[in-house]
């Protein structure tokens, strides 16, 4: 098989050889390149369509190392997941699937990089998972609604699979992550099993934010994020129009106020002229790490209560179990044993209450054990008296020693 070198406006794929080639993936994944709505021209921006992607991608199929340099918001999950499973295809066939998240890896980016076995990520990359949606137009009624929140479900059970073949996390676990919008740095990723490897050595990637929180600056250059997506707090801002990210380790820091432009200050020079504000803006920092520290245990504390409950789920009724997870009164697996052996003392109470009831009202008691006897030889009234209070002791220690009375 020869050399190839496909390059397209977001993504590029190339080999020397044949033998290992390597895909760069920069953009947001789509079913067909978005247009705009009067004029039908194709918008500018960094897409990756499928057809076009995937008739590329059989360019690589005889190759047997394939690096994935990837960058990417996300998409369409349908997209995602195609060509996370043509990825997978590759795989069976004895392809070597490397993931390098140069950026970021959001939404169906983080699908498409769960395809590789060998996942390798910077200190300050974002890995980010979510449920998924969709914007609905029109008008519908309640049976529409959940045929649509059914529908969602199926992607959402889809995406989760994928998850788990790559990082070993309970169902439950990561549907809690995507329903919360997890965003992982580098360390994060390879601690939740979602990456394999850190790039120790690599060189320090700038991520920064918009003030406005509608875009990501990666290197300097402008990603924008999908409608409904927000940026966790911890990732510094630049301001709209910035042109690159802040500084870090003494690079020029962009302030946009001064006079011609685009002028700059280095890290020491920005402290001596404004030490108040850097001193405010560090101790920001130090509180988001804080933040971010408690945040981390927060999740792994919950991550640990509900597998702890998925293991003794099938000893107790589904209402508990779901009442225990979810519900108002959310608790440890713990507490759900103790509320169970409380619904069961309660219902065996009322089982005695109306057992004692019926034979009440059944006259049972003043009817003698033998015809003719009542005189005391071990049949009459008494003896089924004595025969009850014995039974009723007995169901009564019964319940006491459940209750650990």
């Amino acid at each position: 098989m020869k050399g190839f070198n496909i390059k397209r406006q977001c993504y590029a794929m190339s080999s020397a050889d044949g033998d290992s080639a390597e895909i760069q993936m920069y953009g947001d994944v789509v079913e067909a390149w978005p247009t705009d709505w009067w004029t039908g021209e194709r918008l500018d921006g960094s897409y990756i369509a499928q057809d076009e992607f995937l008739r590329d991608l059989k360019k690589v199929e005889g190759c047997k190392d394939v690096t994935i340099r990837l960058s990417s918001y996300g998409g369409d999950a349908v997209v995602g997941i195609l060509i996370h499973n043509r990825l997978r295809e590759l795989a069976a066939n004895g392809t070597k699937l490397t993931c390098v998240v140069d950026g970021v890896a959001m939404s169906a980016g983080s699908v498409i990089m769960c395809a590789c076995d060998n996942v390798r990520v910077n200190p300050s990359s974002l890995v980010m998972i979510h449920k998924g949606w969709v914007f609905l137009y029109g008008g519908y009624n309640a049976d529409d609604m959940r045929k649509s929140a059914e529908s969602m479900d199926s992607y959402d059970k889809a995406m989760v699979s994928i998850y788990k073949r790559k990082c070993g996390l309970s169902d439950t676990v990561i549907s809690h992550m995507m329903s919360d919008e997890t965003y992982m740095t580098g360390k994060e990723a390879v601690e939740k099993g979602f990456a394999d490897e850190i790039i120790e050595d690599a060189e320090p990637l700038d991520i920064v934010a918009s003030a406005d929180g509608r875009s990501l600056f990666v290197r300097g250059r402008e990603m924008h994020l999908c409608p409904g997506m927000i940026l966790p707090d911890s990732i510094p801002t630049v301001t709209p129009g910035a042109k690159a990210p802040a500084a870090i380790n003494n690079q020029p820091v962009v302030t946009g106020s001064e006079e011609g432009g685009n002028n700059s200050m280095t890290k020491e020079e920005l402290r001596a002229q404004y030490p108040e504000l850097v001193a405010e803006v560090e101790a920001d920092a130090r509180a988001a790490v804080d933040t971010n520290a408690a945040v981390s245990e927060a999740v792994q504390a919950e991550e640990r209560r509900l597998q702890e409950i998925d293991e003794v789920s099938d000893l107790f009724d589904d209402a508990l179990v779901k009442e225990a997870k979810y519900g108002a009164k959310k608790c440890s697996a713990q507490e759900l044993a103790y509320r169970a052996a409380q619904a069961a003392a309660k219902q065996g109470r009322k089982f005695l209450a109306n057992l004692d009831a019926d034979g009440g009202d059944s006259g049972a008691a003043g009817v003698s054990a033998a015809p003719g006897k009542n005189d005391g030889d071990g049949g009459g009234e008494d003896s089924v008296k004595d025969i009850e209070a014995q039974a009723k002791a007995a169901v009564k220690a019964f319940l006491d020693r459940k209750e650990g009375k």
